[in-house]
């Protein structure tokens, strides 16, 4: 787009941070919203697939994120009672020696938030949007009244809870799913595989797990998610029942994860995490271009969210970068992440009763149908394609050709 234009982005979050500075750099004026009086990460810890990677690399902060990340090359799940393995995908199986780099949200946060800094983009805090007016430009209106604007365009990457999506036709609302989480960031301890998420099962019911996600800061120490399904309407019934006896049940499924039950000390350490599926059919209206969860949540059962989200910063900045008309940018927007974005979401929503459900026959053919067909070729393959979102291809439509892999980068 040849033209600057007057950008407002809602949200500093993953998806709003690498939308600004996409955006700055190409020129554009840009002012991030955010409703916390100060920016800061939300959650413990996600994995970073090639598709994200190869987003961060584009923005020159690939170096910076391996830094802090724990390289993951494998997700291994097996059953708690008979111990038989009934997940394992390796990055391997794809030639280009890809891998996951699991990072602390504090670290992902803070690469992009500094890298915003550096390029002198405007924050502004404590700004909680209602809804926006649009015209010949738009107008942001905030819960108290005020007016903020005009700006050429509105990137809404307020989250899952977005409400500048209602001003799209059609926008719709997640549908919470039955399962949630807790949530918490503790000390690495040895004796785990530091380069794979490690996931023990009981039926559907109960997954809990353990991920490596290196430091949130350098020099800091390594650390691990560590984390335990749970229906949020149970959240509580759980905390009534004491900690001890919550810490129990876990070693009594999976005795090694003492060395992480033992770093708890009150249910106050856990976060709840809780979930929901929603697909926007069109992530754009006038003036306005959905991106991250506002456009897209689902169970983190494939680890999509984050990397999602960067590419569809990265998607939008292409898009404007091939048209002077905005309505036309937001048509190649919406049109080059939709595929790759429905087909994620329906993988997801297919696979999540598998894992996390109160289904007694899908556990019982995830353990003894799909775990021995998994291992007979192409099915290898397709698992760690899905891992790293490359079933369909994501870069091309968006401009950019996935990162390079050398076989150590990252270790």
């Amino acid at each position: 787009m040849g033209n600057s234009l007057d950008i407002a982005i809602a949200g500093a979050g993953p998806a709003g941070l690498a939308a600004a500075l996409y955006l700055k750099h190409a020129g554009h004026r840009v002012t991030v919203f955010e409703r916390f009086e100060q920016p800061k990460p939300v959650g413990s810890g996600l994995i970073l697939q090639p598709t994200g990677l190869t987003v961060l690399a584009d923005l020159g902060l690939l170096e910076d994120i391996l830094a802090l990340g724990s390289r993951i090359d494998r997700l291994h799940g097996a059953d708690a009672r008979s111990g038989r393995t009934v997940l394992d995908v390796r990055y391997d199986a794809q030639r280009g020696g890809r891998f996951g780099l699991a990072v602390h949200r504090a670290a992902l946060f803070g690469v992009l938030f500094r890298a915003v800094r550096r390029q002198a983009i405007t924050i502004e805090t404590g700004i909680e949007l209602e809804t926006l007016e649009t015209g010949e430009r738009a107008t942001l209106v905030c819960g108290n009244g005020r007016r903020i604007g005009p700006f050429d365009l509105v990137v809404d990457a307020s989250g899952s809870r977005s409400k500048l999506r209602q001003c799209v036709n059609n926008p719709g609302e997640p549908r919470p799913l039955a399962y949630g989480a807790f949530w918490v960031s503790l000390g690495w301890r040895k004796g785990f595989d530091e380069h794979a998420l490690l996931q023990r099962y009981d039926r559907a019911s109960v997954m809990i797990g353990v991920l490596p996600i290196g430091r949130p800061e350098p020099d800091t120490e390594k650390m691990a998610a560590f984390f335990w399904s749970v229906k949020p309407a149970d959240a509580e019934q759980v905390r009534a029942t004491g900690l001890e006896a919550w810490k129990a049940r876990l070693v009594g499924l999976w005795p090694e994860c003492a060395a992480f039950t033992d770093q708890i000390d009150n249910f106050d350490q856990l976060s709840l995490a809780r979930y929901g599926h929603h697909t926007m059919k069109t992530p754009a209206g006038r003036r306005l271009a959905v991106i991250g969860n506002a456009a897209h949540s689902t169970s983190p059962q494939l680890g999509q969210g984050a990397n999602m989200a960067l590419l569809d910063a990265a998607a939008l900045n292409y898009a404007l970068i091939g048209t002077d008309r905005i309505d036309t940018a937001l048509e190649a927007y919406v049109r080059a992440r939709r595929w790759h974005v429905r087909v994620f979401q329906v993988l997801s929503l297919v696979l999540t009763p598998f894992y996390q459900s109160d289904s007694t026959a899908m556990p019982f053919v995830r353990d003894r149908l799909v775990a021995t067909l998994a291992k007979i070729p192409p099915a290898p393959l397709f698992l760690a394609s899905m891992v790293t979102g490359t079933v369909i291809d994501p870069f091309r439509p968006i401009g950019l050709a996935e990162a390079l892999w050398p076989d150590r980068f990252g270790e």
